[in-house]
């Protein structure tokens, strides 16, 4: 797990989470006679340590999206209280998280043991405003929770489908708390659904070179907006950026396999 130099053991903290203490509950953090105190004062303080450290506030319930993926989206970009859904990208889900950790907010991850560190900071991720929770087995759901109360954007994938009940409670406390949720894969209440298709790499010569670049097609479903809206974008470009496909780049075949780049290496 990714750990925060100021903050370690982040997802301890969470995975034991116990709720909130009700409003008028005069009773001291230490009082032995409030079980599970302790617990709900540890998720109080890490978030007001968290907030403390945005560097950005929040005015609005729209979150800081890539312009490139935001005009797909309902509403402009990502909202905050809505969940979303990515199906079959890592990259596309990297994409959808760097707007909001560039702009200050904190990310978490759970249930993606493949989650590339590495990857996440080349696309412009803040790790130390990551934390990842790769393997909570069955706790998924009240890791998920426990993260939604203080960060940002929370990224999931469900090793199973959860309950009605426990996907509006979810639902309800996301919009509570003004937090979003990604989930990597299918989700009942999602405001939008976002898929890859028609996937192009570029780079690979006669069996030698590197892969440089990709375009997709990512598409974005929603209940609200009527018909689908798709644009081709590079995921990402020669530079490692994200960025819409231009006309010119569009009309134009994606660079010969048997030409070299100063990123390619021969293989013989």
């Amino acid at each position: 797990m990714f750990e925060h130099k100021e903050m370690p053991a982040a997802a301890s903290y969470l995975s034991s989470a116990a709720p909130a203490r009700p409003p008028g509950d005069s009773r001291a953090p230490g009082d032995s006679q409030a079980p599970g105190d302790s617990q709900a004062q540890k998720v109080l303080e890490l978030q007001s340590r968290i907030r403390s450290m945005q560097s950005t506030k929040l005015d609005s319930r729209s979150l800081p999206t890539h312009p490139a993926i935001a005009r797909l989206l309902p509403g402009g970009g990502l909202q905050q209280g809505s969940v979303y859904s990515v199906v079959g990208s890592t990259t596309l889900l990297m994409a959808l998280l760097a707007g909001p950790s560039a702009a200050g907010s904190w990310c978490g991850v759970v249930g993606v043991p493949e989650f590339g560190i590495e990857a996440a900071a080349r696309f412009g991720i803040d790790l130390q405003r990551l934390v990842l929770v790769p393997n909570p087995g069955d706790q998924w759901l009240g890791v998920t929770s426990a993260i939604a109360d203080v960060m940002t954007v929370v990224v999931a994938r469900p090793p199973k489908r959860a309950s009605d009940s426990s996907i509006t409670r979810l639902a309800a406390r996301l919009r509570q708390r003004g937090s979003t949720l990604i989930v990597l894969g299918p989700w009942p209440q999602s405001e939008a659904i976002l898929t890859l298709s028609q996937s192009d790499w570029s780079g690979i010569g006669d069996g030698h070179g590197y892969l440089e670049a990709r375009q997709a097609t990512v598409t974005v479903t929603s209940s609200v907006s009527g018909r689908p809206r798709s644009a081709r974008l590079w995921l990402p470009d020669q530079s490692e950026q994200f960025r819409e496909v231009t006309p010119l780049y569009a009309a134009a075949q994606l660079p010969r396999q048997s030409e070299y780049s100063p990123r390619q290496a021969a293989t013989g």
